[in-house]
């Protein structure tokens, strides 16, 4: 199946710049991309602002909903209250198989709770958690999950991060054999937390290559290609990123801006416009939800044009992939293996009892 045969549903009510950058988004990758996009919202409103985006006929539909829920609002109270909100009648046509997949630049809590009710998680789940990939040197990319899903997670969970993150990365970005990380304070197997060290003894049993501990430096290293952590750690070092990127990017431009016009100049000018591209979120275009039974793609609330085409090319791509059936798989021998490594510990206990 090709992306671009693919529709995705966009919540066009969602982000700070609504819906405005979600609407010029779908635009883009209706243009540039050729995939068909459901705008979700008000009618009337989107409909102007589509006459204003565009000059032609272009598959973009719009799907009238109602209701918006807001970033200040409660999500749960949201998506109990509001069920003709944007993001829920989004996620209702992926269920319902008129899309392929959801965007949405929008309360993140609420984006959540939407997915986990209107899709459900996969069987072997306990909870889905967002991926996002880092652009670490040498042009490899680094998956780390999960960046703000789950604040706090049990080591079965950090195990099927795992297993969710390097399906991800095999199928999405094309690494035969991914090497999965455990993010920790140190790379030896006794350094960490409880958390850390349950789950590194977990990951050792699973047929996942698993490279043992990693530290915050490996993100941009490349020395692993799938990073795992509790979703409040990732959230962290996801935000310290990006805040530390947006720094150096205005330090150089700082820099280049008092240079004296020399012959040399064009040559940084492109350098730093690289520099700029790689670092740049919108490449990305938004983190993709695991674990549901159905392709739901959160991206920031600030998100430009740009970010909500890539966000809607990267939903298009894992629905063609077919990742969630695969995962899906993959999880249930994982599953199998550590209820059998249980009951092996019970009855080994029980034997040490009865002596």
């Amino acid at each position: 199946m090709s992306p671009s045969s693919l529709t995705i549903a966009v919540d066009a009510m969602g982000g700070d710049h609504a819906p405005r950058s979600e609407v010029e988004g779908a635009v883009l990758a209706a243009t540039e991309l050729g995939i068909q996009v459901a705008l979700v919202g008000p009618e009337e409103l989107l409909r102007k602002e589509l006459r204003r985006a565009s000059n032609g006929r272009l598959p973009i539909e719009i799907v009238h909903a109602s209701q918006t829920i807001t970033m200040g609002e409660s999500a749960a109270r949201a998506v109990r209250q509001k069920r003709d909100s944007s993001i829920r009648t989004a996620t209702r046509l992926a269920q319902e198989g008129r899309a392929h997949g959801v965007v949405s630049a929008g309360n993140t809590g609420a984006v959540m709770a939407t997915a986990k009710i209107v899709f459900g998680t996969l069987p072997s789940v306990d909870r889905p958690a967002l991926a996002t990939i880092f652009p670490p040197l040498g042009g490899k990319r680094v998956v780390l999950i999960d960046v703000g899903a789950n604040v706090d997670c049990k080591p079965e969970q950090l195990q099927q991060f795992a297993v969710m993150g390097a399906t991800y990365s095999r199928l999405l970005l094309n690494v035969p054999d991914p090497r999965v990380g455990l993010l920790s304070i140190g790379a030896e197997q006794t350094k960490g937390n409880e958390l850390t060290r349950e789950a590194f003894r977990l990951l050792e049993r699973t047929q996942l290559n698993f490279a043992g501990n990693v530290e915050g430096r490996d993100l941009y290293n490349g020395s692993v290609d799938v990073i795992v952590c509790d979703g409040f750690i990732g959230n962290v070092a996801l935000k310290i990123s990006e805040g530390l990127a947006d720094a150096i990017q205005r330090l150089l431009q700082q820099t280049l801006s008092r240079a004296k016009p020399r012959s040399g100049n064009e040559f940084w000018r492109k350098a730093f416009e690289d520099f700029s591209r790689r670092v740049d979120y919108s490449e990305t275009g938004g983190a993709p939800l695991l674990g549901v039974k159905g392709v739901c793609t959160i991206c920031h609330g600030s998100s430009s044009p740009r970010a909500i085409q890539n966000a809607i090319r990267l939903t298009a791509e894992f629905a063609a992939a077919g990742i969630n059936e695969k995962m899906e798989a993959v999880l249930r021998s994982v599953g199998r293996a550590t209820v059998k490594e249980r009951g092996e510990q019970f009855l080994s206990i029980q034997r040490k009892g009865a002596g």
